[in-house]
């Protein structure tokens, strides 16, 4: 269920993948073990690189969990049911699939390798009839030019309020935007990603590293609702002046996990593939503005609030053990508070995620923001951010002001990635921590506002950062600063080269030098060209030592 606050307008593209002449019954089928399945030993075989670097820079190893589904208890299970196989889920061992007839199902009754069946879903006219997807990439547009460096309120245009009131400008001022780190974004669609130019900075530059249709099994997903694309625009989408999202150097996949005509539970387990997926192509945060308290078919079946108990749900389960994994797991808390539900959704419940609630500029939550505790007892929302309104895109650069937490979420999602590229030896627990003790309400959290509302200034210090600065040898000084025309540089170096490179804002390179030097004390004078006023940095790199100050053109 995408929230879309007061906005309650759906917009779906109907595909030609769904139109069958026959329905389709879902079943989640479970296993009792991996037999075949390649061993914790050799995790290349089933993780990307970077996924095990990740588990090894936090001390977590690969775990049973981690394995692949059994490949021939699959195929046995669609030999005999003549079905189709939707999706798989290693951390849950289980797979789901379509069958035209649901008594086909029954003919697994009875296998030694079965641990369960359960329906998950009925689509009367069907889902789609792909064995495995093969989809193409969609196409994309020419990279647009960039703009101004300063990270002022002109540069930010309409992100400026939810910017500065969590302080993210702070990070961006320092040079923290994201970069390195990868953020996958699970929503219903994503319509114009491909066209509205504001998103050329992240496909151009090479940082739309996957995307997947968890729906309907292929790789489209710009298509089917601008609801991902709203969510997306909060921390991707590059118009300096115009809008400036949290971290638009992160880079970013997208999923499709929802399912926009009507609630299945078979979307809590699109959620679960899509994060397993996040998991393995090395994902360092996963952010979903959807929610779930109700089914309306197979069968009508509304939650109870037992039933948000933080590790029940498959969602909540997907969440808990991202995190597991060394993963940031970013929730929206729903939009049902004041209605007759009132509580925060799954994944939201999830004890591990970080759930994100909906406040205005001035900190005053909004008044259907989901409400906590979990029914564990646990505090949720954790957190709250600007959603009511958020200033968000879908076809053009022009914002619309929206409400809900849908768009809140991938907001914390961005300045969490920025946080974390400032101190990249942290672990993501370390990571949220701090962004949940820099929070106003710290000391006096509630059930609606959480801790409250973050400060990424604040997060930075109680990770001991506060921001570039000279070593404590003094080996770097750099001045004037402002400055107005050239550098001076002073190095206390022993022989040997050193990297000088001035950077813009945006990520530019200004200037990229290498000198050798050959006395201890050295006076560098760097001629800059005609630069506009704004923020630059000078990175200085030798064999052993790397620093970045931030300097100031007036």
């Amino acid at each position: 269920m995408r929230w879309w606050g007061s906005l309650l307008c759906l917009l779906v593209c109907v595909q030609s993948e769904i139109l069958f002449a026959q329905p389709q019954y879902a079943f989640r089928v479970s296993f009792t073990d991996k037999q075949g399945s390649p061993p914790v030993s050799n995790p290349q075989a089933f993780l990307s690189q970077r996924s095990i670097d990740r588990r090894t820079a936090q001390g977590l190893s690969v775990d049973s969990t981690d394995r692949p589904v059994s490949t021939d208890y699959i195929d046995s299970v669609l030999t005999i049911t003549g079905g189709i196989l939707h999706l798989t889920s290693r951390w849950l061992n289980h797979c789901v699939v379509l069958t035209n007839d649901s008594t086909d199902i029954l003919l697994l009754n009875g296998k030694p390798y079965i641990a369960a069946l359960k329906h998950i879903a009925t689509y009367p006219t069907g889902l789609h009839n792909r064995q495995t997807g093969k989809g193409k990439f969609d196409s994309e547009t020419e990279l647009s030019g960039l703009a101004k460096t300063s990270a002022s309120p002109a540069f930010y245009g309409t992100t400026y309020n939810q910017t500065h009131t969590v302080n993210g400008d702070h990070l961006h001022n320092y040079g923290f935007r994201g970069e390195g780190k990868l953020i996958a974004v699970l929503d219903e669609g994503f319509s114009w990603v491909n066209t509205n130019r504001a998103f050329d900075y992240m496909r151009n530059s090479g940082r739309l590293v996957d995307k997947r249709n968890f729906v309907y099994d292929s790789d489209s997903v710009y298509g089917y609702s601008s609801h991902g694309t709203s969510s997306l625009s909060t921390i991707a989408a590059y118009v300096p002046d115009t809008f400036v999202g949290a971290a638009p150097d992160a880079q970013y996949a997208l999923y499709i996990t929802e399912y926009a005509l009507e609630e299945q539970e078979i979307e809590l387990d699109n959620m679960l593939a899509a994060t397993e997926r996040a998991d393995s192509i090395g994902a360092d945060i996963v952010t979903e503005s959807l929610g779930y308290n109700l089914y309306t078919n197979p069968f009508y079946y509304p939650f109870v609030y037992a039933d948000i108990d933080g590790k029940s749900s498959v969602a909540a389960k997907a969440a808990n053990l991202a995190v597991s994994k060394g993963m940031i797991f970013v929730a929206s808390a729903g939009n049902e508070g004041g209605g007759g539900w009132n509580y925060i959704l799954t994944p939201g419940d999830a004890d591990s995620a970080i759930t994100v609630g909906s406040v205005n500029e001035f900190k005053v939550p909004a008044t259907n923001s989901g409400f906590g505790p979990n029914a564990s007892g646990r505090r949720k929302p954790d957190v709250c951010m600007v959603g009511n309104p958020a200033a968000v895109l879908s076809t053009g650069v022009n914002a619309n002001f929206i409400n809900g937490t849908s768009f809140a979420t991938p907001q914390l999602a961005g300045w969490a990635a920025c946080l974390w590229q400032s101190s990249p030896s942290r672990n993501a627990y370390q990571i949220k921590r701090a962004i949940v003790e820099s929070a106003h309400a710290y000391t006096t959290p509630d059930n609606h506002l959480g801790y409250g509302v973050p400060d990424f200034k604040k997060a930075q210090e109680l990770l001991g950062i506060k921001g570039p600065a000279l070593s404590s040898d003094n080996w770097l000084a750099v001045w004037p600063n402002p400055f107005t025309k050239d550098l001076t540089v002073k190095l206390y170096h022993d022989s040997g080269e050193v990297e000088l490179l001035l950077t813009a804002m945006d990520g530019r390179k200004i200037l990229l030098e290498k000198r050798v030097l050959h006395t201890s004390t050295h006076y560098l004078t760097i001629e800059t060209p005609q630069l506009p006023v704004g923020v630059y940095f000078l990175t200085v790199t030798d064999a052993d030592r790397k620093h970045t100050v931030r300097l100031e053109k007036n």
